[in-house]
């Protein structure tokens, strides 16, 4: 009797795939997608465009190699190229985007056994690996408003205490100043950030504590000035690390109490890399961090098993 078949778990289906929630990704980093070929033009597009195919290219042949299934059309490489494209700056060298999706996809994740495997993040890993390559070529930013190569980004004037030479408010929050092509505006990201709410692709708790911790360490540590802890969230990457970076699956908590701790240790840590490291920016190390004592954050906050020992 069709009634009594007993099957093995699971019993609760979804029709989420890899592919849906990467497609909910792209259509979510479209904003600022868009606004950065707007503001750098087709520097910006062939960039974005190189990093994507080289990410795509090599997991294709890695998977080749491997005699495994060749899975692209996921969509999980076009994201992690997208990601890494939007942590460069626009004066970033094409090959430059192609050595970071191909350190990102072969070393950072195919090593590790594929999509779910890794444990850090792979667009996040190839950007500290070239920042710390290659110093010079990461440094060359370019300002939307003149197109010319500028080095004061807001978070090298905030380094610097130059508090007083800072962007505007508005200007940091629709992003038409210094920096990576992709993370400068917080409109566009915030957009894209409320998208995957909406879409439930993540939940509130690693973003908002996440940036809510930046604001608040911002706010102590550099004289309780609320404008300048405002402006240190709306620049560099803490809209992109906090909505697209932080809560990746594989590599951040899956519970509620883990995602708590994870959140708040990478935003402190954020702040802390910022105001006494030798970077400007700290979201990148801070979340790669996190990301290592992502197991251990799992072990300790694991909710008990209903009806299992105390």
């Amino acid at each position: 009797m069709e009634r009594f078949k007993v099957t093995s778990s699971p019993h609760i289906r979804d029709v989420d795939s890899v592919t849906r929630l990467m497609g909910d990704v792209l259509l979510a980093l479209l904003p600022a997608t868009a606004l950065a070929v707007y503001l750098y033009g087709l520097r910006a597009l062939l960039l974005i465009v190189v990093t994507v195919l080289a990410a795509v290219a090599t997991e294709a042949v890695c998977q080749k190699l491997r005699k495994q299934t060749i899975t692209i059309n996921d969509l999980s490489a076009v994201v992690t190229g997208l990601l890494l494209a939007l942590n460069l700056p626009a004066g970033a060298p094409l090959w430059m985007g192609a050595l970071g999706s191909i350190f990102a996809i072969f070393i950072v994740k195919q090593v590790f056994g594929g999509l779910g495997e890794n444990f850090m993040n792979p667009a996040l890993a190839a950007r500290v690996f070239l920042a710390v390559s290659y110093p010079k070529l990461m440094g060359q930013y370019f300002d939307p408003a003149t197109d010319a190569l500028s080095s004061a980004t807001p978070l090298a004037l905030l380094k610097e205490g130059q508090m007083s030479e800072m962007p505007s408010m508005f200007d940091s929050f629709l992003g038409t100043v210094s920096g990576s092509i992709g993370e400068s505006s917080a409109a566009a990201l915030l957009i894209g950030g409320l998208y995957l709410l909406f879409r439930k692709v993540i939940t509130w708790e690693i973003p908002v504590l996440f940036i809510g911790t930046v604001f608040v360490g911002t706010f102590l540590l550099y004289g309780f000035d609320a404008q300048v802890a405002l402006l240190a969230i709306l620049s560099g990457g803490v809209f992109l690390g906090g909505f697209f970076m932080a809560t990746d699956y594989a590599t951040s908590p899956i519970h509620f109490n883990g995602r708590i701790v994870f959140a708040l240790g990478a935003g402190l840590l954020t702040v802390l890399i910022r105001r006494f490291g030798a970077y400007p920016e700290g979201v990148m190390f801070a979340i790669l961090l996190m990301n290592a004592f992502t197991p251990a954050i799992e072990k300790f906050t694991a909710p008990k098993i209903f009806g299992g020992a105390k």
